[in-house]
């Protein structure tokens, strides 16, 4: 149940990303579980656990690191011409 409550937290927290900077992330539900895992891989790693933790993942620094990861994808994916 935790790694389920996991990818749950990710992509949810990938959505709430894209739907920050209001950029649509590549491959749908997959794409958003991605984006949410590496942002809060980004965000662990600037912020270490600040704030509240579900399912393993620190709210704050994952949507911060999600913001910047979605940020960087948006910038590559313009850059190649695929947005």
């Amino acid at each position: 149940m935790g790694f389920i409550l996991f990818l749950i937290v990710g992509g949810l927290i990938g959505w709430l990303a894209g739907v920050i900077l209001g950029k649509d992330i590549p491959f749908g539900i997959i794409g958003n579980i991605i984006a949410g895992i590496i942002g809060a891989w980004i965000g662990g790693a600037l912020l270490n656990d600040l704030g509240p933790v579900i399912g393993g993942i620190a709210i704050i620094p994952a949507l911060i690191g999600s913001l910047i990861f979605v940020f960087i994808l948006s910038v590559i994916l313009k850059g190649r011409g695929k947005r």
